[in-house]
Order: C-alpha cells, then structure tokens, then sequence
C-alpha cells in the first residue's frame, strides 16, 4: 500500500492531471486559480491541503533573508498567480515563498489567444500571455483579503504594454504605491518576452534610471508608512550575452537593490522535440535548466556571493534545486514543475534536499551555498 505521500501523488498522476491535460492550457489554469481561490476561503480546506501536501519546516532549510522568514526554500515563481487571488491555497501545498503578478498598473487582457502551450515530451511551457492581469489595485484588494499569511508573498511588477520604456518606470512606481502596505518583498519583472521592447529596460541607462525611480519610490513609500523597509529583487533573462549580463549585474548592484532572480524564461528553443517549440514566447521547464544555472553561477562569481540570487528555471528534483544553489543561489522558485509533477513535488524536493545535505556534511542550506565556488 502506498503510504499517504504516494496517494496523494497518485491522486494527481492518474486522475487531475489526465484531465487538466486534455483541456486547454489556459483553461486549466484558471480551474485551478479558481479552485484554489476558493478553498482558500472555506476555512477547513487548508489545513485539510496542508494534511495532504504540506512541507514540514525543518531548522535545516528554513530561511532568514529579504528581511522575511521562509519556511522553506522552495517557492511558486511568478505568473501562475497573476492577481494574488490563490496566496492561502499555495501557501497551503507546500511552498516556502510565492511571487504574484506580473502585476501592471492598469488591468490588461494580454495577448491574443491561444497564448499558452506544453511540449510534454520536453517537460516545458511556452507561454506569450503578455501581462494579463486585473491591475494593480484589484491585486491590493485580494492581498488586504487575506486573513492570514503563512509564507512572504513577492509582488511582480512590470509595466503596462501601451506604455513607452521613457515613461516606464512611472508604471513601476504606481504599482509599488498601490501594494506597497501589501507585499512582503517586490520584484522588478525587465526580462519578459512577451511585452515589446521590455527587455531593452535591462540595458544601458535604462536600467540604471529605472532601478533609481524604483528604489527612490520604495524610500518614499517606507518614510510615509514607517516599519523596516522591504527589499527589492530584479528579475533578468536568460538570453544575454556575457558581456550584457556583467554590466547588468553591476547596474543591479550598484543600485541597492536586494537579490536578482535568475531566470524569467528564454526565447531559445534549442534541442526541443514537440510541435509547439515554433510558438513564439517564453519557454519554461528542464530546457532551461543548465542555462538558468550557468547565469546564477556567472552572478555568484561577479558579485562575490554578496548579493543573493533565487534560482528559477528547469527545477523538477531536488537535485536540480541543489545543483542551483551550489552555483549560487539562496532560494529557489518552480513553476512549470507543479504543473508536470502535481503538489507533491514540494515534499519531494525538501526531503532531498535534506537528504543532499546531509551527504555533503551540511547543517543548514546557507553552508551549500556556492558551494561549488570554494
């Protein structure tokens, strides 16, 4: 008999994700952001989704950074929960963290559909929803909703499609006032493919403005509102040369930025079996794994281990989490994972992890990182 671990696996495996899989992507995705927007508002049903698929934190991978507590290293990278309306069911199954959005100032319907896609053979995603969301406010409405909060919650910000990159970063900092009393922590979303022209803010002075606009709002928002201030993190992409991603991380940490997140997705399509890889857009899943690792070992190495650096991209197992913080990283997101893998894959990697480091002689996560460097 498998015990409760394996049927709640088996659950998912055999009878949810059949199903989810013959529908279309997107439709799929918003029955479970319904679903889990719903339960997140019965009271019984999260602890009963905590029974079933929580993560026991352990001394061993809980994390102090960012100036938040993260129960585990594991988070729900962005995208998936574009308007904060699923916090409490996430935040239930085993997450340590959790980035909502990206999240614009004004609402937005996004690209033209179908704009989501999977490529099982290659374990990946290729979307192009181009920003999609209720707007800022409608998201500062659902996270004041909450009645509890049990993981930090990272607001993804980027801006709306209409407006030019000069008047960018005034999209940025409206979304920081709508949110600021709401999120745990922020993040600057440059490196999307989907919005034109987005990824030219990650790039010469643009970057260097736009960082300055975002910290000096962030600086405002804490003076009026008081209490410690809230980190910033910058999300960048895969698809940049050496060169460009030197001077964007030294733009990045000269600014005063918090952390960087390593990687949105890649427009590369590289070794890809199905159909889909013709669709335009940001690939996500195992193809992007060994890249996302290598920009995380590049940061690591040029900025000295000094700024901190989530990991995202490619993460199925808990090696593949391990293999990223070796290179670098202190936390680490998945996404496209939970969509193969079911809830149970959180329980996974944390049971591996601890397992790796108990091989390599580590007491706590911090010692393994970059590792790999030493």
């Amino acid at each position: 008999m498998p015990d409760q671990n394996g049927v709640s696996d088996l659950l998912y495996k055999s009878l949810a994700k059949p199903l989810l899989f013959k529908m279309d992507p997107e439709q799929a995705h918003h029955l479970i952001i319904g679903g889990l927007s719903g339960v997140g508002k019965v009271r019984p049903v999260p602890s009963g989704l905590r029974v079933m698929y929580g993560v026991r934190e352990t001394p061993d991978l809980a994390v102090d950074m960012f100036g938040c507590h993260f129960p585990t290293p594991v988070g729900l990278a962005a995208g998936l929960d574009k308007n904060g309306q699923a916090v409490t069911g996430f935040s239930s199954i085993g997450f340590g963290f959790m980035e909502v959005g990206t999240v614009t100032p004004l609402a937005q319907s996004g690209n033209e559909q179908p704009r989501l896609f999977r490529l099982p053979p290659d374990e990946a995603l290729v979307n192009r929803m181009g920003f999609n969301n209720l707007g800022a406010e409608a998201m500062a409405g659902e996270l004041a909703r909450l009645q509890e909060r049990r993981i930090p919650v990272a607001v993804n910000i980027g801006k709306n499609k209409t407006t030019p990159n000069e008047e960018a970063h005034l999209d940025y900092e409206k979304c920081i006032q709508a949110l600021y009393n709401y999120a745990d922590l922020f993040v600057v979303n440059i490196s999307s493919p989907n919005t034109p022209d987005l990824r030219n803010l990650q790039h010469g002075n643009e970057l260097k403005e736009l960082l300055a606009a975002v910290m000096s709002e962030m600086n405002r928002q804490q003076a009026q509102h008081g209490g410690a201030s809230k980190s910033v993190l910058v999300k960048i992409a895969p698809d940049v040369n050496d060169q460009e991603l030197e001077y964007m991380v030294s733009t990045i940490a000269a600014s005063g930025v918090s952390g960087i997140i390593a990687t949105n997705t890649t427009i590369s399509r590289e070794g890809l079996s199905h159909q889909h890889a013709k669709e335009t857009g940001g690939l996500s899943g195992k193809p992007l794994r060994e890249r996302s690792t290598e920009i995380i070992r590049q940061v690591y190495i040029q900025t000295e281990g000094k700024l901190p650096i989530i990991g995202s991209g490619g993460i199925f197992t808990s090696e593949d989490a391990y293999e990223k913080i070796k290179a670098g990283a202190s936390l680490v997101e998945i996404y496209t994972a939970l969509i193969y893998e079911g809830p149970e894959v959180n329980r996974r990697i944390h049971a591996g992890l601890r397992e790796l480091l108990r091989k390599d002689g580590y007491h706590h996560i911090s010692e393994a990182v970059g590792a790999e460097h030493r």
